[in-house]
This record gives structure tokens, C-alpha cells and sequence, in this order.
């Protein structure tokens, strides 16, 4: 099986990664789950604390349209870590393919290995 993945990088203002980390994990992601997102792998670069990437995967490419329409128009969201994450972020780059399910889950494991 073949899914939509998204590959967001971040390159974010010196010194605020890990309150950027904070604010995904308590807030952005279980948000970006709401919306019926699944978040691969989220976290800063082994290179750098101010490199961050998020990888979301999807359905479908109608899948990841309806979703992050939802995301992106919430409440929660406006309301809620948008600006704070905004802030953080001096560039951010997308890049969208097509992985299987093995590879996805490769991701997801290698991930969380690194994570302890």
C-alpha cells in the first residue's frame, strides 16, 4: 500500500528548538491527530537543536488536502500554538511523495529508537 507522506524542515531562530519541541509535543500533534493526520516522526536534527522536521502521512493527496484544511482552519490551531510556532521558524521547506506502509513504519521505528 501506498501513501501520501509530507516532509516538512524547519530551520528555526537560534536557541528556541527545544521550546519549539515543547510546543509540538504538547500541542501541535495531538492537534495535527484531531485532524486525522498521522505524524510519522517530529523532532530536532541530530546535527543541530535548531533543525526540526515534521513527517505526516496521509490517505491520500484529497486525504492531506481535507486534513490540513481542517488543521490549518481550527480554532484550536489560530487560537491556540500557530503564532508561537510561527515565531520560531526562520524557513520552512515541504517536500510530498509517495512511500509504501513498510517504509513509513521504518521511519516511525528508527524514530523512536533514537528517542530511547
Amino acid at each position: 500500500m501506498t501513501r501520501i507522506v509530507e516532509i516538512l524542515m524547519y530551520t528555526l531562530k537560534p536557541g528556541s528548538g527545544l521550546d519549539f519541541h515543547r510546543i509540538m509535543r504538547e500541542v501541535s500533534v495531538p492537534l495535527h491527530l484531531k485532524a486525522g493526520m498521522d505524524v510519522v516522526s517530529y523532532g530536532g536534527s541530530l546535527h543541530d537543536d535548531d533543525s526540526y522536521h515534521l513527517i505526516r502521512s496521509y490517505e491520500s493527496e484529497s486525504h492531506r488536502h481535507a486534513s490540513q484544511d481542517l488543521f490549518y482552519s481550527s480554532t484550536d490551531w489560530k487560537q491556540g500554538p500557530r503564532a508561537d510556532i510561527i515565531s520560531r521558524i526562520e524557513v520552512s521547506t515541504t517536500t510530498v511523495m509517495a512511500l509504501t506502509q513498510d517504509a513509513i513504519d521504518a521511519i516511525r521505528a528508527s524514530r523512536k529508537s533514537i528517542q530511547g
